[in-house]
């Protein structure tokens, strides 16, 4: 049976979806600063997150969004790092923002088993939504780190919203809290970067689904519901780092 071309638009989508991106556009010089930045990042994250020792508080809930559904993964953006070796090989989409930095940094990503589509809240926005909407349903899970990509820091945007409407799927809040860390105090979320051996707890939140029939009136009041949910597990993540912290 030959393939539609609704099918081979999809398989082109899939494949730009997880091979790394042309770099021919950059300089010699660049390239090869994005080929090296990209590797060196991803053996130092993999080399930490081999020593993590990681645990997790609701479980049952990522049971519940993943029967029968795919889940959106939803957090804040100064847990990139641990969320992304924590959820690695899953094929989860994440939108990659069309900057120098995303070009090295999707690299890591795409090492660790995730796909990207080209877009932000800021610029590619509507393409890449609709193109994550279309790899969702091609059964592929979704990924945002919701206050990204330049904040404000811990502010909930609407985009894991408007596809948890588009597709029926649910979203899936979730942090992940480590004992010890860098902070890089300069950035505009604080990003956190895990320090070899610490204990890190991934505390997930239940599902959010969004009616496929929410008005603007009912999108806010869901993004509203995501915002609380995350600032109650962002809470949650400190009162145990400071308990572990303590003994």
């Amino acid at each position: 049976m030959s393939s539609t071309p609704l099918d081979v638009q999809l398989k082109s989508s899939l494949k730009r979806a997880y091979e790394f991106a042309d770099l021919s556009k950059y300089s010699f010089k660049d390239r090869l600063l994005i080929r090296v930045a990209g590797l060196l990042f991803f053996v130092f994250l993999k080399l930490i997150g081999l020593t993590i020792r990681f645990e997790v508080e609701g479980w049952e809930n990522w049971e519940a969004a993943s029967n029968g559904h795919i889940p959106i993964y939803t957090a804040w953006h100064n847990t990139i790092f641990l969320s992304t070796y924590f959820w690695r090989r899953r094929g989860i989409i994440v939108m990659s923002s069309r900057s120098f930095d995303a070009e090295y940094t999707g690299r890591i990503i795409k090492r660790f088993g995730f796909g990207t589509v080209r877009g932000s809240s800021t610029r590619g926005h509507t393409g890449a939504t609709v193109e994550m909407i279309r790899l969702m349903r091609a059964g592929r899970p979704a990924g945002f780190v919701i206050d990204g990509p330049k904040g404000p820091r811990y502010v909930a945007k609407m985009g894991a919203v408007l596809v948890a409407k588009k597709t029926g799927q649910p979203i899936l809040p979730f942090t992940i809290a480590a004992t010890s860390f860098w902070e890089l105090k300069k950035s505009w979320d604080q990003t956190r970067i895990p320090k070899p051996f610490t204990r890190a707890r991934v505390i997930i939140a239940a599902p959010i689904y969004v009616p496929a029939d929410a008005d603007d009136d009912a999108l806010s009041k869901k993004r509203d519901e995501l915002q609380h949910m995350l600032d109650e597990l962002e809470r949650k993540g400190e009162q145990w780092r400071t308990s572990i912290s303590s003994t």
